[in-house]
C-alpha cells in the first residue's frame, strides 16, 4: 500500500473538501477507462493514482466563473 502525505496535496487546492471532490471525480474517470497520467503498476488502485496525479500537478480543479 502506498502512503501519500496530505500536505503536498493541499497545496494544489484551497481546502480538504476540494481535494476530496477532485480525487473522487478523477477516480471515477480512471475507473471508467480514462488513461493514467502518471506511471504506476497495474495493481495500483485508481484512488491512489488520482491522488498521485493531483500531487504531481497533472490534474487541477477547474474553478467556476464568479457571478
Amino acid at each position: 500500500m502506498s502512503y501519500l502525505s496530505i500536505q503536498p496535496l493541499l497545496e494544489k487546492v484551497d481546502n480538504i473538501y476540494q481535494l476530496v471532490l477532485l480525487a473522487s471525480q478523477r477516480t471515477m474517470e480512471l475507473t471508467n477507462g480514462a488513461p493514467k497520467l502518471v506511471d504506476g503498476s497495474p495493481k495500483t488502485k485508481a484512488s491512489t493514482i488520482a491522488l498521485d496525479e493531483i500531487r504531481q500537478g497533472k490534474i487541477l480543479l477547474k474553478k467556476s466563473a464568479e457571478k
